[in-house]
């Protein structure tokens, strides 16, 4: 057991870091730990991701974020995070998962985590205040149809260089979808895109939407409008029509399900903390991000509930120094 924390960090994304360099910078004791690596969830983006903000709304503790261009890519994304980590000399304890987390009793009170290491070992953690900043990388949106567990089905996407000459099904009509398409499609494979609605959605960027809808127009990518997958099958799909209801198979070697993530807020619900059954929301203050349960706080796309989408790393960088800031009056308090 690791002598007390000021702070224990649940999830070593952006958000996560961000809570780390604001309390170094505070002179508080914080650890973090992530059961993947360090920024994973950029880790798993497409290899060939662009990041749509500029580098310097992504900086963390005014680290300079130098690109060569003027848009920020995965490789660089991660090269930065991992740089602000050496720079702070931060406490980051990757592929160790928490396992529960339980307020304390006695001895001045806090809260005790424990974890499973891959190597199997365990770990076991006591700190004052939490800060749960798992985001939404690992859940995503299911279909919810018969075969979606079958190894051909995917619900993340990295580049389309392996499936030449595959038929390939694209579920979606965001970013994620259309650009895992457009790429799949360039590779040579065989590519139709399935979407519930009538049109791509609003969010997808200019020149995406504009390259894809001209691929579709020209004939190179297929298209099926107001449908949903409702069976996937070894060597097939089977689609259902949401305007008249009929069925149409078609062949199918790879299913891409690019519908999304909404956080689990799991650790929050065993420790007591309210989620809002309608917005999946954690009861929280806005101006210092802790919940309804004293020394527990939250960050990243957590907060967002069940639209995560609204948060994003450039507007989330507040929520470090919001936090230390109320854990810094906490403890001033106390004294």
């Amino acid at each position: 057991m690791q002598s007390e924390l000021d702070i224990l960090v649940v999830g070593a994304g952006p958000s996560g870091l961000g809570v780390a360099v604001a309390a170094r910078e505070a002179g508080l004791n914080c650890l973090v730990i992530d059961k993947s690596c360090i920024t994973s969830c950029i880790a798993g983006y497409p290899t060939y991701a662009t990041f749509f903000s500029t580098p310097e709304k992504l900086e963390l503790g005014g680290v300079p974020f130098v690109t060569v261009s003027d848009k920020p890519t995965r490789r660089e994304a991660l090269k930065y995070y991992r740089r602000v980590v050496e720079h702070f000399e931060l406490d980051v304890r990757q592929y160790e998962e928490v396992v529960s987390a339980e307020p304390a009793k006695g001895e001045e009170d806090g809260f005790i985590v424990r974890t499973r290491l891959a190597s199997g070992g365990r770990g076991r953690y006591r700190a004052q205040n939490l800060v749960i900043a798992t985001g939404y990388w690992d859940s995503p949106n299911l279909l919810g149809v018969p075969g979606e567990d079958l190894p051909k089905v995917s619900h993340y996407y990295t580049e389309g260089l392996p499936y030449y000459d595959q038929d390939l099904l694209v579920v979606g009509g965001g970013n994620s979808a259309t650009e895992a398409a457009l790429d799949l499609y360039r590779a040579g494979a065989r590519v139709t895109v399935v979407h519930f609605a009538e049109e791509f959605d609003s969010g997808v960027k200019p020149w995406v939407l504009s390259d894809i809808q001209g691929r579709i127009r020209d004939g190179d990518i297929q298209i099926r409008w107001n449908t949903r997958v409702a069976e996937i099958l070894p060597d097939a799909v089977r689609l259902r029509s949401e305007t008249d209801g009929s069925i149409e198979e078609i062949d199918n070697d790879f299913v891409f399900a690019m519908t999304g993530y909404t956080p689990n807020p799991w650790l929050l619900r065993e420790l007591g903390v309210t989620i809002d059954p309608e917005t999946g929301v954690p009861a929280h203050d806005p101006e210092t991000m802790e919940t309804d349960l004293e020394g527990v706080f939250i960050a990243g796309v957590i907060v967002g509930g069940n639209r995560p989408n609204q948060i994003f790393i450039e507007n989330s960088r507040e929520h470090g120094p919001k936090i230390v800031d109320a854990i810094g009056s906490h403890r001033s308090l106390r004294r």
